[in-house]
């Protein structure tokens, strides 16, 4: 099948399927009005945009996330707040109903990321230009624990951060800020450098080069796919699943550009949906997560349950045999506050929170 009848069998399905959330009747009209369009656009009932030239990919590394939310192929493990799995308080499922589970989990995924989707293209686009920064404010909670000892979690901080927009090939791409308890270095405005110049891309990723990136979801896909950087013992879809986790949570970018990641998550296997998770602010949504075998890792993705809106993420280590682990142990999660365009790093947003 092609990309334009993938897209068409996805809106059409999302059509039929049953509403998850109370979402405001004027809202499901608006979606609709949005999935309508697509399918359109698909039929060839009205003509496609010019396809946008791609931006010269770099290396890949992980963005603002090593102060924001532990690395999860770093973290050695041991006791901390932990979630408990299948197989405690209960019968094991037989590997049948295990299998039949998890193929339903994987279903409710990819339909709950192309309603996001759906969501993301309705929403308004926020212009920003080469010389502003766009400003992210977040309640962190990270390990503070050894390298080589038990998780130990500090205490919920807050961390914002300006990325430059700046298209050139920078040293300092952005800034970075903590306060509260456990912050590194509080108060104190830090650059975040690198020795060499880097230029716009995955390691630098301006509003214009998120713009240029491909908007449909199977080529995106393969774009990632072939531009991220695989960190040792993780498996290249968990490096694709966590570079579009950055990307949405420490970005702004065109609409259709949310609403491609989103799809192109839709498409890795092992995506599985969790019907409640409660991000470090207390707000409760509706998860999208992805274990990952070979890092022994998994991550998760909170969206508001009646708005879609991203909320916040975590990292978890599922299991480590030496420490004698087996339930889920959680490194780190973040709750994205306030996403805006400034003028100066430096300067705080006066918009709404997220």
């Amino acid at each position: 099948m092609n990309a334009d009848g993938r897209r068409t069998e996805d809106a059409l399905e999302l059509l039929s399927a049953p509403a998850e959330w109370d979402l405001p009747p004027e809202r499901h009209l608006h979606y609709k009005d949005v999935l309508m369009q697509q399918i359109d656009q698909d039929l060839g009932h009205t003509p496609a945009a010019a396809p946008v030239p791609a931006a010269v990919p770099s290396p890949r590394r992980r963005l603002t996330r090593p102060a924001i939310l532990v690395p999860l192929a770093s973290a050695v493990l041991a006791g901390a707040l932990v979630l408990t799995l299948s197989g405690t308080g209960g019968p094991v499922p037989a590997p049948t109903d295990r299998a039949a589970t998890g193929s339903a989990r994987a279903q409710s995924a990819s339909l709950t990321l192309n309603r996001i989707a759906v969501a993301a293209m309705a929403s308004d686009a926020t212009r920003v230009r080469d010389d502003q920064f766009v400003y992210v404010r977040s309640l962190t909670v990270s390990n503070k624990g050894t390298f080589e000892g038990p998780v130990e979690l500090g205490a919920p901080h807050t961390v914002e951060t300006w990325t430059s927009q700046d298209p050139r090939p920078l040293k300092t791409t952005g800034w970075i800020r903590e306060s509260g308890k456990d912050a590194v270095m509080p108060d104190e405005t830090i650059p975040i450098e690198s020795t060499d110049a880097v230029p716009a891309g995955i390691d630098h990723p301006t509003y214009t080069w998120l713009s240029s990136l491909p908007t449909d979801p199977d080529a995106l896909l393969t774009r990632l796919r072939r531009d991220v950087r695989v960190s040792d013992g993780e498996s290249r879809e968990q490096a694709v699943f966590s570079l579009i986790g950055d990307l949405l949570s420490q970005t702004l970018m065109p609409p259709r550009n949310t609403a491609a990641l989103y799809k192109a998550a839709a498409r890795i296997p092992g995506v599985e949906q969790i019907p409640d998770a409660v991000d470090v602010a207390g707000r409760h949504g509706i998860a999208i997560t992805r274990e990952d075998a070979s890092s022994a890792t998994r991550d998760e993705w909170i969206f508001d349950k009646r708005s879609l809106a991203f909320l916040g993420a975590r990292g978890f280590i599922t299991h480590d045999q030496q420490k004698g682990i087996t339930t889920d142990t959680l490194m780190g999660s973040t709750a994205v506050l306030r996403r805006a365009v400034v003028d100066r790093h430096g300067e705080e947003s006066a918009g709404a929170d997220s």
